[in-house]
């Protein structure tokens, strides 16, 4: 099945070669591409895809802010990061707002096709060194909001996806579905106090030390 991707980019000769990288590959489609944060916020709810690639510096409200509102209505849709910098911040806060990764605009088709497999699969494509921020804001925050006890298999799902284990891969190695390990997720983002999945993980790294 195609991952449908939706492109926010207000560069219009990049936004034109995103959609032209896209159709190289034959699991991936470009459903439409739109110019702005708010054209996605009235857009994306009515045709939401799989997958969207966000520009972090967009006219009118920034990238982050975007992602920050579509995660209210659809909290599911996983968001890609684009940018131009190595701009750690600017990509901890996009990550804060819930989204699910981040690539520079110069990566190799390649590894846009395969960051963007990896988040629809459940994976969360970013560098070791925002993984590393994202366990510090929670080493900060740890003593805020005491956890409720995961149960067992939870504890499972939680170790798995620290390993990198995509939800398939999760489901397989558990003998469970796909469904369900989403269900398990869901709730051990309940009590953990997180936003999605890689808030979780980060925690639980931060929980180990």
């Amino acid at each position: 099945m195609k991952k449908n991707v939706v492109i926010v980019e207000d560069d219009a000769l990049l936004q034109k070669q995103l959609a032209a990288t896209l159709k190289r590959a034959a699991d991936i489609e470009c459903l439409y591409a739109v110019s702005s944060g708010e054209e996605a916020l009235r857009r994306i709810p009515r045709q939401p895809p799989d997958v969207v690639l966000m520009d972090i510096k967009l006219p009118g409200i920034s990238g982050i802010e975007c992602v920050a509102e579509l995660k209210k209505t659809l909290p599911a849709l996983d968001i890609i990061m684009l940018t131009i910098y190595q701009d750690d911040e600017n990509i901890f806060q996009a990550l804060k707002a819930g989204a699910s990764g981040y690539l520079l605009k110069s990566s190799e088709s390649k590894k846009l096709h395969a960051a963007i497999r990896d988040v629809a699969a459940g994976g969360a494509p970013f560098s070791n060194y925002i993984a590393r921020k994202v366990v510090q804001h929670f080493r900060g925050r740890e003593q805020e909001q005491p956890n409720k006890k995961l149960s067992p298999r939870e504890e499972e799902v939680l170790g798995l996806m620290a390993t990198g284990y995509r939800y398939k891969e999760i489901a397989d190695q558990l003998s469970i579905s796909v469904e369900t390990v989403r269900f398990h997720v869901k709730n051990i983002c309940a009590k953990m106090h997180v936003r999605d999945r890689i808030h979780a993980v980060a925690k639980h790294f931060s929980r180990a030390g």
